[in-house]
């Protein structure tokens, strides 16, 4: 079964990714900061890493640039969510590392 860590602060959001993502059979870690995102997959490295960019104590921003950096995971993809629609997000996401850019509310019928 594949692992999926998802980083988010809001608990509404998190449940229902964790819902979506667990009915269509993946397993499902959780983190609430970068710093915590960061110590979980120093112990478990997963397929995908799904992260709000807006987080306390460790920003999503710093978190995947320090992903990257290490050789063990910079290969694991890195997803955005963000609810942040300004113009350049995108792009600021994709300059951090993140592989792709998930605008937030997710769309239950195409997130998974």
């Amino acid at each position: 079964m594949k692992k999926i860590l998802i980083v988010e602060n809001d608990e509404k959001s998190l449940y229902l990714a964790r819902f979506i993502l667990e009915k269509e059979g993946y397993e499902v870690i959780e983190a609430r900061d970068g710093l915590e995102a960061l110590d979980k997959i120093s112990k478990e490295i997963p397929a995908l890493i799904l992260r709000d960019m807006q987080l306390p104590r460790l920003d999503g921003y710093e978190a995947t640039r320090r992903i990257k950096a290490d050789e063990k995971l910079s290969k694991v993809p890195v997803v955005a969510l963000t609810a942040y629609a300004m113009k350049g997000e995108r792009e600021k996401t994709l300059e951090a590392g993140c592989t792709g850019h998930i605008e937030k509310p997710i769309d239950p019928a195409t997130f998974a």
